[in-house]
């Protein structure tokens, strides 16, 4: 029982800087775009460089 009063105020404590975390990563703008990130991965550009198309092409 005695270990309640030394674990409830660090578990307020650890869960209100989540919340103030969480609070700063939505007011910097870490949530502004999510759709992006989510096509940019379906979308996947599988183009070489030139410099390698040109290589490939004199080796052909």
């Amino acid at each position: 029982m005695d270990s309640l009063y030394l674990l409830i105020p660090i578990a307020l404590v650890i869960f209100a800087i989540a919340i103030r975390l969480l609070f700063w990563a939505i007011t910097s703008g870490q949530y502004d775009n999510l759709e992006t990130e989510a096509h940019r991965i379906l979308f996947d550009e599988d183009e070489e460089p030139a410099e390698r198309q040109e290589d490939q092409s004199k080796r052909d």
